[in-house]
């Protein structure tokens, strides 16, 4: 029986065109553009990125790199802030890509920046926001159990941070504007591309596992309390006398409908 899937049979022929440490290039990118950024606004008052930010109106006059571009505008400006984001990014793209391999990673990172440009020509407007909030879900969906620390100080596990996170969606769906709501709906089917399969059989695991403890408990407890057994049983024989007979007088009824 072949278990592969189409993302594994594209692997093996094209995986050896797969751009190795992707995200550390993302990362080196967008750490440059906040550096010049940071610099020039100095000078200037102008910020580069305004000119790589995501607006379909300046796309379709001409400037057509903001499809790409928009990837690397910065989200913080602190550079505590954007230190640790950067860091924290690496991270679990790193991660992500030793645990499906750089084409499946990049494959799945191309699929969340074309669901995000989607986003942006249907709504006019997008960040890299959700795309990169995908990440983090989808580290912590394979890495539930990993943790980080918050502030430096506090171990927490990331499908903790992850559930969080899933509040602040439901929360930013219900509030926020359609811009935001298109970018998550893309970022959210992104996820379920490449989850669906592991959902399933999570699931699927979960209930024989549930059924199994059921199971397990009812053998302890008639082990542990045999005349509760012996009870249902005579109670269960009853029931099931009952309905013998019952069906018994059915079957004379059909019999013999008429009375002499």
């Amino acid at each position: 029986m072949n278990n592969k899937t189409l993302l594994d049979k594209l692997d093996r022929k094209l995986g050896r065109f797969a751009i190795r440490n992707l995200m550390l290039i993302i990362v080196i990118i967008t750490a440059a553009v906040w550096l010049v950024d940071t610099l020039v606004y100095k000078q200037t008052e102008v910020l580069i990125s305004q000119y790589l930010y995501f607006d379909r109106a300046l796309i379709l006059q001409g400037e057509v790199w903001r499809v790409i571009t928009f990837i690397f505008v910065p989200d913080e400006w602190n550079l505590a802030y954007f230190a640790i984001s950067m860091y924290f990014y690496w991270l679990i793209g790193n991660a992500l890509e030793d645990e499906w391999g750089a084409f499946r990673f990049g494959v799945f990172y191309l699929c969340g920046a074309l669901g995000a440009i989607a986003s942006g020509f249907i709504m006019g407007y997008t960040t890299n926001y959700y795309l990169n909030l995908s990440l983090f879900l989808a580290f912590a969906f394979l890495n539930p159990n990993y943790q980080v620390l918050m502030f430096f100080f506090f171990p927490v596990k990331v499908k903790y941070l992850a559930m969080l996170d899933g509040l602040l969606i439901l929360l930013g769906f219900i509030g926020g504007g359609w811009i935001e709501r298109a970018a998550l709906l893309m970022a959210i089917a992104n996820l379920i591309l490449f989850f669906w399969r592991d959902v399933i059989r999570m699931l699927s695991w979960r209930r024989r596992g549930w059924k199994y403890k059921k199971q397990r408990e009812r053998e302890d407890r008639e082990f542990l309390f045999p005349e509760e057994v012996e009870e249902r049983e005579h109670k269960r024989a009853e029931k099931e006398e009952k309905r013998r007979q019952k069906e018994e007088k059915r079957r004379k009824d059909d019999d013999y409908p008429f009375e002499l």
